[in-house]
């Protein structure tokens, strides 16, 4: 009754409860004055906002602060992480726990406490219009977001500060910003890359303004250049010139020596980092993929508190880069680039990857490189192996001709994503199946294999989580033998450009959700007479398949079935 029918309310209420052992804690609840909330308070929600009331003082600071960001956001954990990292809210205890596990612990907190929900989308949360609103009232004072909030300025109150890219065009207040003097945050938020914003206030002006702000993003942005006076912000904790058109960095952005997170992805035109780089000891997470750089800068081994270095380039001189590597103590992502630097495969054991906390790893060999010894190339890789905790794998242009055993045996119990592509020198894939917490796995570019069979299985139960799979651009494969307890949970499976492959094979994969095939995939000529692409596709081989998408198959000639086929919805 007091929830009045609302599932949202009646979860969260259960949530709570659900934290609670004593019968006088249910009773403080079912009795507080908050069930009867005034009628200017009309918009919020009363179980809502009482379950708000009972969170902890940190989570209620990280909760908050959500109301930065527009309704229907797509929140991705590990992003809203770092921002509650840049602001503070991360207390570790004695300093004995991660600050990036702490903001772990803080957020599945709250997604158990149903404040945020699952997205459609992989890896990225939501949270509940009513939850927006409620995070809006609880902080009104504070967060300022432009064109939900009303007013042309900002308060004086402000201590963050949000907007879309379209709304900006219009906003000509950032006068105001010399008002907003304790402003801690400045972020403007899309999740559409390809858009930009421009300023209506000249950059330095802007810096002077904001003096104590903590996270600065000027992603998207038409910034071509940053002004040394950026060095003056000894408060920022976080810095993203992300997609912007710098070219390089003044000196002083490395006087901002409380600074966390620096993000320079998809700046095309930057050439180098700042030779002193190693200044800002504080640094957490260093990102520049997609720009110019091809080297990283001196002495970098000293940014002992790194977790997150994304992409890090061997040197021609690898013994010394790869040492450096070794002494980080890294937590969260890493991506090796120019493996085929490393000469010695003792130098790839200086890297001391093994040690590494890792999440996610890619390592990428130069698409154009060309092998001595592939004896070698597997004694590197080798060499690299990660820890048990990897849960993401990328390898892009190995060139030895098998892979050593840690891609499959027990050393990564907790993969979840596999892609490998462009592996050209390869003969035969490795028992994958015997990943057992495989979700993903994306293989393309091995023009070396001819078949796939008993030997990427591992075992008659194989493959026992996997999802998703895909191969592409795989020119000489031909053969695809498997039993149909091979992929027990496979929902979606997508071939592509695989024009020798015999559509036969297929049909002992179960595929429950999704089939895509993709321009004269396979050569169906033991189903149909001898026909170079595919003619006939029988969806009877696919009892369960939900999905079905046959792209630029043009010489397709009809769609055919021996029984009905109840559980087909998208063709």
């Amino acid at each position: 009754e007091k929830c009045k029918g609302l599932p949202l309310a009646l979860k969260t209420i259960g949530c709570l409860l659900r934290t609670k052992s004593s019968i006088s804690d249910w009773k403080n609840i079912l009795e507080s004055d908050i069930w009867e909330l005034p009628k200017e308070h009309c918009e919020i929600i009363p179980a809502l906002f009482l379950s708000y009331r009972y969170l902890p003082s940190h989570l209620k600071r990280c909760f908050a602060y959500c109301a930065l960001f527009p309704k229907d956001y797509e929140f991705v954990k590990k992003e809203l992480i770092l921002m509650w990292m840049a602001q503070n809210f991360l207390q570790s205890p004695q300093q004995m726990i991660d600050l990036e596990e702490v903001g772990e612990e803080y957020f599945n907190d709250l997604l158990s406490r149903s404040f945020f929900q699952q997205s459609n989308l992989v890896g990225c949360f939501v949270m509940h219009d009513l939850l927006n609103d409620l995070a809006k009232y609880v902080c009104a004072d504070f967060c300022f977001r432009l064109k939900f909030d009303k007013g042309r300025r900002i308060p004086k109150t402000a201590r963050h500060f949000s907007f879309k890219f379209s709304d900006i065009k219009s906003f000509d207040g950032f006068g105001s910003l010399t008002d907003a003097k304790r402003l801690r945050s400045f972020l403007p938020i899309s999740q559409c890359w390809d858009s930009q914003w421009n300023f209506k206030i000249s950059i330095h002006d802007l810096f002077s303004k904001i003096k104590f702000i903590r996270m600065l993003s000027l992603r998207c942005s038409f910034l071509r250049e940053v002004p040394d006076s950026v060095g003056d912000l000894k408060h920022l904790h976080s810095l993203d010139l992300s997609s912007t058109a710098i070219q390089k960095l003044p000196d002083s952005i490395c006087l901002l020596y409380n600074l966390l997170i620096l993000k320079l992805n998809q700046c095309f035109m930057l050439e180098e980092l700042p030779i002193n780089l190693h200044k800002l000891t504080k640094l957490r997470c260093l990102e520049f993929e997609g720009t110019r750089v091809s080297k990283m800068p001196m002495h970098f081994g000293e940014l002992k508190n790194l977790h997150v270095l994304n992409p890090f380039f061997v040197d021609r001189n690898s013994e010394l880069s790869t040492k450096q590597l070794g002494g980080l103590n890294q937590h969260g992502r890493l991506s090796i680039n120019d493996v085929q630097n490393i000469l010695n495969p003792l130098d790839a054991l200086e890297a001391n990857v093994k040690d590494k906390h890792l999440v996610k790893l890619e390592l990428k060999w130069k698409s154009d490189h060309i092998p001595d010894d592939p004896r070698k190339e597997k004694e590197v890789i080798q060499n690299l192996q990660p820890s048990k905790h990897l849960e993401d794998l990328k390898i892009w242009n190995y060139n030895g001709t098998e892979f050593p055993s840690w891609v499959f045996d027990n050393s990564l119990s907790n993969l979840v994503f596999l892609k490998l592509n462009d592996c050209k020198y390869c003969l035969c894939l490795p028992p994958l199946g015997l990943l057992s917490s495989l979700k993903t796995l994306e293989i393309t570019g091995f023009d070396g294999i001819v078949s796939v069979g008993a030997e990427f299985y591992g075992s008659n139960s194989s493959f026992a989580s996997l999802e998703w799979l895909e191969f592409s651009n795989m020119k000489e494969w031909e053969e695809w033998e498997c039993e149909t307890t091979s992929f027990p949970r496979l929902q979606e499976l997508y071939v592509g450009n695989c024009p020798k492959l015999k559509g036969t094979h297929l049909k002992k994969v179960v595929v429950s959700d999704e089939l895509r095939i993709s321009g004269n995939s396979m050569d169906t000529s033991h189903t149909d007479g001898g026909s170079d692409s595919l003619t006939i596709f029988r969806l009877h081989f696919f009892p369960k398949l939900r999905s079905l998408q046959l792209i630029d198959c043009q010489n397709l000639r009809r769609v055919s079935q021996e029984y009905a086929h109840n559980h087909l919805m998208n063709l």
